[in-house]
């Protein structure tokens, strides 16, 4: 238990740090693409936004996952809290891109100048925030899905980053105007379909869809398969948080009861639903097992 703790405050302690570096070099980003009028920057700092919210997302979880919920009303805890943030997150990031696609079509007839040393000065060190990140978070992705959705983040960012040096680099050798514009266009293209990936599959989640890697007539076969189970019927599968499925079967058996619950728990384990609550039946009537919903 002792370790567990330890292992639970080191991520909140990664976590935290992560989440105060990043906030304060997007407020730095967001301040320069506004002062300098670059698009690029703010189409990066979009993006950075998501690293923050999927760190604050990790903290959150984290945190949640550590303190539970007293409320009896409130069974499965905040767990959730982190798919709600989700949906924010993606509508807003949605939103971002919408806007810097907008204001570069506008800007297509008459780019305005914007200096380059300013975009590469900050690309610099948006590079160095997102790798000083990435290792602070490296060594807990493998155990924590919260925090691997961070340090992911962190990554895909720093692509974001080399977008806006090369266009720094571009501006300031050639004083091309539509580099900026460019830039901005590339990062918010490769923006957008996360954004709508991150919110499908929060969606997903909210509406209680079986995940797409549970093949639930397999599944419901698997189950039938137990000797001396004749019936499968209110099989549900649903994912409460990422990495956390959830499953409910009702088996109606002719068998000895405490062996088909051995054995069906077994079948579900297998396919990583290991929080599942199985109820055995008597055989009533036709045997047949065919899922009725």
């Amino acid at each position: 238990m002792g370790a567990a703790h330890q292992q639970l405050d080191a991520r909140v302690s990664r976590l935290l740090a992560a989440t105060a570096l990043l906030s304060g070099f997007f407020a730095v980003e967001i301040t320069t693409a506004l002062a300098i009028g670059s698009i690029a920057l703010l189409a990066d700092a979009g993006h950075m936004l998501t690293d923050v919210v999927a760190a604050f997302m990790g903290l959150t979880a984290v945190l949640l996952a550590r303190r539970g919920s007293s409320s009896p009303r409130r069974t499965y805890g905040w767990h959730r809290a982190e798919v709600f943030t989700a949906v924010a997150n993606a509508a807003l990031l949605i939103g971002v891109a919408a806007f810097i696609l907008y204001e570069a079509v506008r800007r297509l007839g008459d780019a305005p100048a914007v200096p380059g040393v300013p975009m590469i000065v900050v690309a610099l060190l948006g590079l160095a925030t997102n790798a000083v990140v990435a290792l602070m978070l490296r060594s807990h992705a493998a155990q924590s899905l919260a925090v691997k959705g961070a340090y992911m983040e962190v990554i895909a960012d720093a692509i974001g980053s080399v977008g806006v040096l090369i266009g720094g680099l571009v501006t300031v050798t050639t004083h091309w105007p539509y580099a900026d514009v460019v830039v901005a266009v590339v990062v918010a293209l490769w923006v957008l379909p996360r954004a709508v990936s991150l919110a499908a599959g929060a969606l997903q989640i909210l509406s209680e869809a079986s995940p797409s890697h549970i093949d639930v007539e397999e599944l419901r076969s698997a189950l039938c398969a137990v000797d001396g189970v004749t019936d499968v019927h209110d099989l549900h599968v649903w994912t409460l948080v990422p990495g956390k499925d959830m499953a409910t079967a009702h088996l109606t058996s002719h068998g000895d009861a405490a062996r088909v619950l051995d054995e069906a728990r077994a079948v579900l384990g297998a396919r990583g639903l290991a929080h599942a609550t199985v109820q055995i039946e008597p055989t009533g009537g036709a045997a047949g097992c065919e899922a009725s919903w």
